[in-house]
């Protein structure tokens, strides 16, 4: 049964952040999840330190909270400080993650806070960490939070898909309809956060990262329809976590770091054998129209 603990929450994490992480990639915001998974640490100290408790409904809160500010720091720096996105987003998380390694030097003494744990993750004692309510034995925590979250993202994008849609492809026509972009940029940063804070303890940033990006960047390759993407994108996270197992427990390796070569995996594969974009596809397809051509006879 712990192997089923195990993969349930790595699928349900590589589900939810394939859904928020489709509409970064389409956006080309995609290194933002790394900005914003870095830069909630600060959040989570503080909320850590107000509670004095790793309760995850405050954690979450601070941590969207510095997620959002990310955003927001971001989007200032860009538009009034002249300065090129990729280094404004550079700019703000380095500094707050900073922030939050010093928060946690500080309070090392009294904070039980690891920093491999929030980067690296260790999905194998999921088993272990368990939600009891009531007397009753609910099963491991991990898995409530990141269904919840699962489901509070898949009711986001099934509510706003089409503002989702035309803001990800023409944001001009999304600001001459009236679409409230704040309102649906915010909420899309927001779920991003809150995805990132649900899998750190289980999963860890690096694997989350590589969750939001990798799979969706994937179906991109794969299909030029939205919903069709949406689909893809969490099949192949959930199939990455899949595989990913698998190959930690053949060779007894990290499971996180196992399930981020899978996903490499199969973007190496959609890069080469795509349909529509595959370069040996394309060199084969190449090949057949040259070869259509009548040959000269003498």
């Amino acid at each position: 049964m712990t192997d089923v603990w195990i993969i349930i929450t790595a699928v349900l994490a590589a589900s939810a952040c394939a859904l928020v992480g489709s509409f970064l990639v389409l956006r080309k915001q995609a290194m933002l999840s790394d900005a914003i998974s870095h830069a909630v640490l600060p959040g989570i100290v503080i909320a850590f330190l107000l509670t004095s408790s790793r309760n995850t409904f405050p954690m979450l809160i601070g941590a969207g909270a510095f997620g959002l500010l990310t955003v927001y720091l971001t989007d200032k720096l860009h538009s009034k400080g002249r300065i090129m996105h990729d280094s404004s987003m550079g700019i703000v998380f380095t500094t707050l993650f900073a922030i939050g390694v010093i928060l946690v030097s500080l309070f090392a003494t009294t904070v039980d806070l690891d920093l491999d744990c929030i980067l690296f993750g260790e999905i194998a004692y999921v088993p272990w960490d368990r939600w009891t309510f009531n007397g009753l034995d609910m099963g491991p925590r991990p898995i409530w939070i990141l269904g919840c979250v699962f489901l509070l993202n898949l009711l986001f994008v099934i509510s706003c898909f089409k503002e989702l849609q035309i803001y990800s492809f023409d944001k001009e026509l999304a600001i001459s309809m009236g679409i409230p972009l704040g309102l649906i940029h915010y909420g899309l940063m927001g779920s991003v956060s809150f995805s990132t804070i649900a899998a750190f303890e289980s999963v860890g940033a690096i694997l989350v990262v590589a969750l939001i990006i990798v799979p969706p960047a994937t179906a991109y390759l794969l299909t030029t329809d939205l919903k069709r993407m949406l689909f893809l994108s969490v099949g192949i996270g959930a199939l990455s976590a899949l595989s990913g197992y698998g190959l930690a427990v053949l060779f007894n390796v990290s499971i996180s770091g196992s399930m981020a070569v899978m996903t490499g995996v199969f973007f190496a594969l959609a890069l080469l054998f795509s349909p529509i974009e595959g370069l040996i596809t394309r060199k084969f397809r190449k090949t057949d129209v040259i070869s259509d051509y009548p040959t000269a006879t003498t």
